[in-house]
């Protein structure tokens, strides 16, 4: 049917029967698309691009969005770090002010400290004289030369005064800087140490020359024995010649020999002089540096000889009087070790210094004049210590003398003193005690040596014995032989092929590297250390500019143990006493750690310190595995 002329909508279908004798071909049928459709998809794409166009909006106003909080971050970012600058800057400023308060303070010490020495020294009233005062020390030495007084304990007191000038004025030697008083002070310090010497020797000759008066009535030979608490001098004749007596133990002094039967028939007499400090370490170190100097002086000249000849003149001019002057300090040194007397310029002195610590005075007051001379010569090249290449020779780097220095001195027997009619004669001899020929190579068999170690120093391994060599100036390990340690009599025995000095050394870096490390506060100006060492441990108590040491199970240390000191005193203390914790400057050659930069190691002590009485630190595993530029810790 048709409504109007116009088809109705089912008659479009070819499936409606009704409309399928008029209906159209089925391909332009579906070719056709209605208003409506082509309306719908209008509208579908329209909206799909409105929402394409508000999709870019949004993601372009959240872009600007992002950059203007990304700008305003940076903003932000800027203006705190530069305010962080600025208060880092005032930190920086407020810390450098506490350093130097720091440093203040101090100084303020260290000047109350010398002025109340100054005061004790003037108000000692004991009648000693005042070393750093070239008049009265000057006085004392030639008072002292003159005095004929050999009694071995008025002796004792004698050297035991002399010691104690020698540490007051070491004491002064480490601060001084003027060159020109550093050397008054070291040769008042060879003289007051080859007196020394000199007097044990007279008054060992006088004991000597009454030998036969003082024999043993069992072993028909004489023996003494006097000590005190920095000496300990053993003396042995032989008198009766019996071969079966040709040894002895001074139980007392912890020392026995035993001489080889080919002296039994011999007027020979023994002594045995322990110090408990040593001044030939010192020597030896000295040495090396003027061998440095001499050796840098010489390279000079040669260098000026290849310029020309008329420098070459003035520089020999210049060595000579260098080497005279280098031979002078070398003369002193050969008197300061030889068994012979000084007294009256006709005995040659072997000298001493102050105790064990004694040598580290000298070797920096050393440094200080090797500095002083450097600085004349232009371009100087920095002399660089370093270990000892040869093998026989001890490293002092790696090696530390304790316990002090033994002379081991075989005499011939001095004139005896004769009775004749209540009369007392004795033969007097300008040449004093002489050395009596020795040698393994004259068929000599070597010579036993028992020492029991001294109980105030702490041996934490077997010790290595060393002998002094007299004419290069080291301690050798060469000519000790059979070697072996009684760990519960706490002795060591051995044989020499000569008679002369000898010492007991451990290593200096025994305890490094420590295992663990811990600093507690305990106060105002007051922390606890803590060190675990590998062989031991080690409480140090720090109050103000004192310190004192704590140990467990160590009856060695009771002499140190519970006192208050100052650092630089308790450092040489322990040391002395074989527990060296300290690391030195060439300690990085024997001690395998990862070494850092020294300014950045300060520079955290410096900031540990002043937080030290409020907050605890303690070692971290990962400081050994970071580089040199960072430390860590906990």
């Amino acid at each position: 049917r048709v409504r109007g002329g116009v088809l109705l909508p089912w008659q479009l279908d070819d499936n409606n029967p009704r409309g399928s004798g008029n209906s159209m071909p089925a391909k332009k049928k579906q070719g056709k698309i209605s208003k409506p459709v082509k309306e719908l998809k209008t509208d579908e794409e329209e909206r799909r691009l409105k929402e394409d166009k508000e999709a870019r909006l949004i993601a372009e106003q959240e872009e600007k969005e992002s950059l203007e909080r990304a700008q305003q971050e940076e903003e932000e970012r800027e203006r705190l770090e530069l305010k962080d600058r600025e208060r880092r800057g005032d930190e920086l400023t407020e810390l450098h002010y506490i350093l130097e308060e720091n440093q203040r303070e101090v100084s303020l010490w260290e000047a109350a400290d010398r002025k109340k020495a100054e005061w004790d020294r003037y108000m000692l009233c004991d009648g000693s004289p005042n070393p750093t005062v070239e008049p009265e020390i000057n006085t004392f030495i030639a008072q002292w030369k003159e005095d004929q007084e050999v009694d071995i304990q008025v002796t004792l007191k004698q050297c035991s005064l002399a010691l104690r000038l020698i540490d007051e004025l070491e004491v002064h030697l480490s601060e001084e800087t003027d060159p020109g008083l550093i050397q008054i002070y070291q040769d008042t310090l060879q003289c007051l140490q080859s007196l020394i010497f000199a007097k044990h020797l007279m008054a060992a000759e006088k004991i000597l020359k009454s030998a036969r008066s003082c024999a043993d009535f069992e072993t028909g030979n004489m023996q003494m024995m006097a000590r005190d608490e920095n000496f300990t001098v053993c003396l042995w004749a032989n008198i009766e010649k019996n071969p079966r007596l040709v040894g002895y133990n001074f139980q007392e002094a912890g020392l026995s020999f035993e001489l080889p039967k080919q002296l039994a028939l011999s007027d020979v007499c023994l002594r045995i002089l322990h110090t408990r400090y040593d001044h030939l370490t010192p020597l030896s170190l000295l040495t090396r540096v003027q061998n440095k100097s001499l050796a840098t002086e010489e390279e000079a000249e040669a260098h000026s000889d290849s310029r020309s000849e008329t420098p070459k003149s003035l520089n020999d001019e210049t060595v000579t009087e260098e080497r005279e002057a280098t031979e002078s300090v070398q003369q002193e040194k050969d008197d300061l070790q030889s068994p012979k007397s000084s007294e009256g310029k006709k005995r040659k002195g072997s000298g001493s210094s102050g105790k064990t610590g004694r040598k580290g005075s000298l070797v920096k007051s050393q440094k200080k004049t090797e500095e002083h001379l450097e600085e004349d010569k232009p371009d100087p090249e920095p002399t660089v210590v370093e270990p000892v290449p040869e093998t026989l020779t001890v490293d002092l780097h790696q090696y530390t003398p304790l316990g002090g220095v033994y002379y081991f001195n075989l005499f011939h027997l001095p004139p005896q003193t004769l009775t004749i009619n209540g009369w007392e004669v004795t033969e007097l001899s300008q040449a004093g005690l002489q050395d009596f020929p020795f040698s393994t190579e004259q068929s000599y068999p070597p010579v036993g040596v028992i020492v029991v170690l001294p109980k105030s120093v702490i041996f934490m391994q077997e010790p290595m014995v060393a002998r002094w060599d007299p004419v290069d100036h080291h301690w050798r390990k060469d000519g000790i032989t059979e070697t072996s340690f009684n760990s519960e009599a706490r002795s060591m025995s051995f044989k020499m092929d000569a008679f002369c000095p000898f010492t007991l050394l451990q290593e200096t870096h025994i305890n490094m590297p420590f295992q663990s490390w811990e600093l507690r506060p305990r106060g105002q100006d007051s922390v606890a250390l803590t060190i675990t060492a590998a062989l031991t441990e080690v409480r140090i108590s720090v109050q103000g500019n004192q310190c004192m040491l704590e140990m467990d199970h160590a009856p060695a240390l009771n002499h140190i143990l519970g006192k208050w000191m100052s650092l630089p005193a308790l450092q040489r203390t322990m040391t002395h006493a074989g527990v060296n914790i300290f690391v030195q400057e060439y300690s990085d050659k024997y001690v395998k750690v990862n070494a850092k930069d020294p300014l950045i190691e300060h520079t955290v002590y410096e900031q540990m310190a002043l937080v030290s009485s409020v907050f605890a630190f303690a070692r971290s595993q990962w400081n050994t595995r970071c580089g040199q530029e960072h430390v860590v810790l906990q």
